[in-house]
């Protein structure tokens, strides 16, 4: 006993065209969120490397003066030695040298924390990374900023496409949902076939077919069709409101990223010369303690603000570095500086 039926139907009102496209648009919408995924994945790679670089270069400044505090220590305990200060200058070197030794155990923690996060991310064991520490200690600089107009951040921003797709899968719907009012047709067509002995098989009593036109109309449920369309048309409202919403957010998250990059730029440069000034104050202030013509408090305080000023630097030119991070992922990532195709959809995230 075998056979097959077959079933055709008439795409009149665009049923199945509508169902087609609202298929493919869920499809797309499904790659654009694949996509969004990527970059919002490798901008937190990025962040967390700028994190480990950071406190590397923060842990570098620690032992610089780490180094400096030690030779103000062994210039504070000669000085009283010889009688030229009392025991309380000794005391507050080793505070502030102590204070400043505290940190070291708090950075080196970060640090592998940070890595063992970043291989994690890139689906690595703990401790893939940890050849990055043995490396140099810089935070990359780039400032290569793209430069974006509305209707291309529109074009570029996987989370948007995947927004508009979306909402024109459930467009789609609508006409799915319109076309149940309209009358259905099919053309329709079977072939069976039976035999119960050998000498059965080709005999021609053994064969049926047939074919024919369908005809069906759902006409006793327009109500429910009715409310069905409404449904439709209620959810498309929504997705357009997302969609709306997904605009606005990334116009601002761009305009919130490009505010804090300009602006942290601007602080950096400023922190780069608090540092040169605290450097020069460190140096002059270490001259006149040693030659007696200022009290060892003038030495802390310079020591303490040249620190101060040096990890402030550190912690400003990774913040640099993360905010333009933080702008290449809210203009939809995929940024190479140099090239000039960045704008393009399919380079997004890949």
């Amino acid at each position: 006993d075998s056979g097959f039926s077959m079933s055709w139907e008439l795409d009149l009102w665009g049923r199945v065209k509508r169902n087609v496209e609202a298929a493919k648009a869920d499809i797309e919408a499904s790659v654009e969120d694949y996509r969004d995924l990527l970059v919002v994945l490798e901008a937190e790679a990025a962040l967390t490397y700028i994190g480990v670089r950071t406190a590397q270069q923060r842990l570098l400044y620690t032992k610089n003066n780490l180094e400096l505090q030690n030779k103000t220590l062994k210039l504070t305990r000669n000085r009283f030695e010889a009688e030229l200060t009392s025991e309380l200058d000794i005391r507050q070197a080793e505070m502030n040298l102590a204070t400043t030794k505290s940190l070291v155990p708090q950075l080196e923690t970060a640090i592998t924390q940070l890595l063992n996060q970043l291989c994690v991310l890139a689906g690595r064991n703990p401790g893939y990374y940890d050849y990055l520490i043995r490396k140099d200690q810089v935070i990359p600089k780039v400032d290569a900023v793209p430069s974006m107009l509305p209707t291309e951040l529109l074009r570029r921003r996987p989370d948007i496409r995947a927004a508009e797709r979306r909402l024109a899968s459930q467009t789609a719907l609508i006409g799915v949902a319109e076309a149940e009012l309209l009358p259905m047709f099919t053309l329709n067509g079977y072939f069976d076939w039976q035999a119960s002995t050998s000498s059965e098989w080709f005999d021609s009593k053994a064969r049926s077919y047939g074919f024919g036109p369908g005809f069906s109309w759902s006409i006793l449920n327009f109500g429910r069709i009715q409310s069905q369309i409404a449904i439709e048309e209620a959810r498309a409202k929504q997705a357009l409101a997302e969609y709306r919403q997904s605009v606005l957010s990334a116009w601002q998250e761009s305009e919130d990223a490009l505010t804090a990059y300009s602006r942290e730029k601007q602080r950096n440069a400023i922190i780069a010369d608090a540092v040169t000034a605290a450097v020069r104050s460190s140096e002059l202030v270490q001259v006149q303690y040693k030659n007696g013509l200022t009290d060892f408090q003038n030495v802390l305080d310079t020591q303490r603000v040249l620190f101060q000023q040096q990890d402030s630097l550190a912690v400003s030119e990774g913040q640099v570095a993360a905010s333009l991070i933080t702008l290449y992922k809210s203009f939809g990532g995929g940024w190479s500086p140099g090239t000039e195709d960045n704008n393009k959809p399919e380079n997004n995230g890949e």
